[in-house]
């Protein structure tokens, strides 16, 4: 997979390649690109923005500064580079990110995230440049950058030998191997603990009735109400 995250602050995602797991999928030949569409702004003073019309709070991302960005980058008229590859805006009322969604987009070759910023995008950016809005929960952030960390995270790890091993993406939290239930609990040693022990099942070695047991602790969780 190629990642590109349009953002204002691309040193931000240095951090976020040292992750093992993400160093494992560059390992692999995956890569995560960070463009700072400031250095191709068309105005002056790399300026990105301008106050709403119709007044307001806030700063709005400009369409010109966006596409003169996505131009540079994939060398199109960015109308058409959604054609074949997914173009995400990171927005707070987008499609929320679950774990159906991080599955679809790791079936990708290539994806780009634009990190919104300050009042958000123009909405033509959205209108005529994107493919989708992800949304990571009903809440608003200063920026698109975490967002979209968030979403490289839960993609990146369902690509087969980034985890090291495959199974660890398959069977857990919200996951379709358990029918998008939270995943049940888990115990190591010591096996007692303060007089707190680990449930004879999994000590049994009755690997039918530790899975028996598992779904059904899964099964609890789904239908537990929330706090």
């Amino acid at each position: 997979m190629k990642a590109d995250v349009f953002t204002l602050f691309p040193q931000w995602f240095d951090w976020f390649r040292t992750q093992r797991h993400v160093e494992n999928a560059y390992a692999l030949g995956h890569s995560v690109d960070a463009i700072d569409f400031r250095e191709t702004t068309p105005l002056k003073w790399g300026q990105v923005d301008d106050e709403p019309f119709g007044g307001g709070a806030g700063m709005v991302l400009r369409v010109d500064t966006m596409e003169a960005a996505l131009r540079a980058r994939y060398d199109e008229d960015p109308v058409s580079v959604k054609e074949r590859r997914r173009v995400i805006a990171l927005t707070p009322s987008g499609r929320l990110l679950d774990d159906a969604l991080a599955t679809e987009l790791a079936a990708e070759d290539e994806i780009t995230l634009l990190c919104g910023r300050y009042e958000g995008f123009d909405e033509r950016i959205l209108d005529h440049f994107v493919s989708d809005q992800v949304s990571i929960g009903r809440y608003v952030l200063a920026g698109g950058e975490l967002a979209a960390m968030v979403v490289l995270d839960t993609v990146l790890r369902k690509l087969p030998g980034v985890l090291g091993d495959d199974q660890s993406a398959i069977e857990e939290s919200y996951s379709e191997a358990l029918d998008g239930a939270p995943e049940y609990p888990h115990y190591t040693r010591p096996a007692d603990w303060r007089g707190w022990a680990v449930p004879d099942v999994l000590l049994s070695g009755h690997h039918a009735r530790v899975e028996e047991w598992r779904r059904a602790q899964s099964r609890a969780r789904a239908e537990r109400p929330l706090p």
